[in-house]
């Protein structure tokens, strides 16, 4: 199969910014169609929610949000022509937007980018899938809306690896990693394990495109992917991937990123409260098959997940 093929095929089903993954530049979303109901249609400006906002963009009526567009379920683009994102990301930012009056001025950007962009003040607030983590904590601030996270996936016809319970099960492999991930992360801090454990260390491989990654996994350039939970599963779900879901590893809360102390907290929860209450957030996750990861309660900056 050649690389162009394998990149058509596997682009849009990766979850290139998941919990984190890096979100790659969609050239084939045709091959996954987004859903034709709108689940947000019917949702209206809440006055006592938008009473919350600062004053001034209350007044203003727009907000700057910095997306990043990489593959289903988060946010992709099913069309490359029109380049309007699909996903859950997507639904649950416009659906959050309809009920506080606002209009959402969507800028796509490279998952690394957001965060940085937030503290400079270029964006309002970010979307990407961002797992909250306390390092990340220490200068961005989350609103929490799903619970996802960090885990494995390999080509289908390998068995060489079964569950990955623990990092030093993939000594002597090499990972694909999104670059500025959570997956990074966790495998650059842990290196250690393997000498620990007197094996060969593993390699980590970083990818800022999701197609990149994906036709590496495929030409055995790369043995492992880890990725987000529900981008995986997704992936692993559409049989022209060849690709082969292994485990959960870590869940991670996911939300909204701001800038630390950013006035629009309060509001962008109470809004979210509103849509696990209303049944709307119910049907957001049922649209892109992600209620495993749904949460009871929408929290500010909550501790990192053990």
């Amino acid at each position: 199969m050649s690389a162009a093929l394998v990149s058509a095929l596997l682009l849009p089903v990766l979850a290139g910014c998941g919990t984190d993954a890096a979100a790659g530049r969609e050239t084939a979303g045709a091959a996954s169609p987004a859903p034709s109901n709108d689940v947000t249609a019917s949702l209206k400006k809440n006055a006592s929610l938008a009473k919350l906002l600062p004053e001034d963009v209350r007044e203003r009526g727009t907000i700057r949000i910095g997306a990043s567009v990489g593959s289903p379920p988060s946010a992709y683009f099913p069309d490359a022509t029109s380049r309007q994102p699909a996903g859950l990301d997507i639904d649950i930012a416009d659906a959050v937007g309809k009920l506080l009056g606002l209009e959402l001025k969507r800028e796509e950007a490279s998952f690394e980018a957001i965060l940085p962009a937030l503290s400079s003040g270029k964006y309002d607030v970010g979307t990407g899938n961002f797992g909250v983590t306390d390092e990340r904590r220490k200068t961005i601030d989350f609103v929490t809306y799903i619970n996802d996270g960090q885990g494995f996936a390999v080509r289908a016809d390998d068995r060489s690896l079964g569950k990955v319970t623990r990092l030093d099960q993939l000594c002597g492999k090499t990972v694909g990693v999104g670059a500025g991930t959570t997956f990074e992360a966790t495998l650059n801090a842990q290196k250690g394990v393997c000498a620990d454990a007197g094996k060969k260390p593993y390699t980590v491989k970083v990818y800022s495109d999701n197609g990149a990654t994906l036709t590496s996994l495929q030409q055995g350039r790369i043995d492992v992917v880890m990725s987000t939970i529900n981008g995986l599963r997704h992936q692993a779900a559409q049989p022209a991937a060849g690709v082969r879901f292994l485990n959960e590893f870590h869940r991670l809360d996911v939300g909204f990123a701001f800038a630390k102390g950013s006035p629009l907290l309060t509001a962008f929860q109470a809004a979210v409260t509103e849509l696990i209450d209303s049944g709307a957030y119910r049907r957001i996750l049922d649209t892109w098959g992600t209620q495993d990861s749904a949460i009871e309660e929408s929290r500010i900056s909550p501790p990192e997940q053990k």
